[in-house]
């Protein structure tokens, strides 16, 4: 994808908070004595503790001066997982290992966004969204602006 002249878009790096997935102890311990509130809390906890344990990937972009002072629209590539394409998941085809997923199951493609930053951005700020899509699971993306 081609970008401005004027500006640089880098993702730094995907990976996760070091949150560990044992979080269930709550819901095991309400689950078992209050069977009856099972979907509530489950409900409570994708909306409380589910947003710490997703991977959020961080990405930055250097924007010009001119760019900060009167906003941009910026071409930027996602990073997303979906589901191979080639072994619906599976990992093997016919017994055989899946060579575009590496038997994982998922493979991750680019998604194209067109951020809209708005006049006036300072340097340092961050930007904060969640990319969802049709096939794959929301994606957390924290964005760094600097101006330079």
């Amino acid at each position: 994808m081609s970008y401005p002249s004027d500006s640089e878009v880098t993702l730094v790096e995907v990976g996760g908070r070091a949150y560990d997935n044992s979080v269930n102890f709550f819901t095991d311990e309400v689950v078992i004595d209050f069977p009856s509130v099972a979907t509530t809390v489950e409900r409570m906890q994708s909306a409380f503790v589910e947003e710490m344990l997703d991977p959020v990937l961080q990405a930055r972009i250097c924007l010009s001066p001119r760019q900060a002072l009167d906003g941009a629209v910026i071409p930027i590539d996602i990073p997303i997982s979906l589901t191979c394409r080639d072994c619906g998941g599976r990992g093997e085809s016919w017994a055989e290992r899946c060579l575009l997923c590496l038997s994982t199951g998922t493979e991750v493609r680019q998604h194209a966004v067109k951020l809209s930053i708005h006049a006036g951005v300072c340097d340092g700020e961050t930007f904060r969204f969640v990319l969802t899509t049709h096939h794959a699971p929301p994606t957390r993306v924290d964005l760094h602006v600097t101006i330079g």
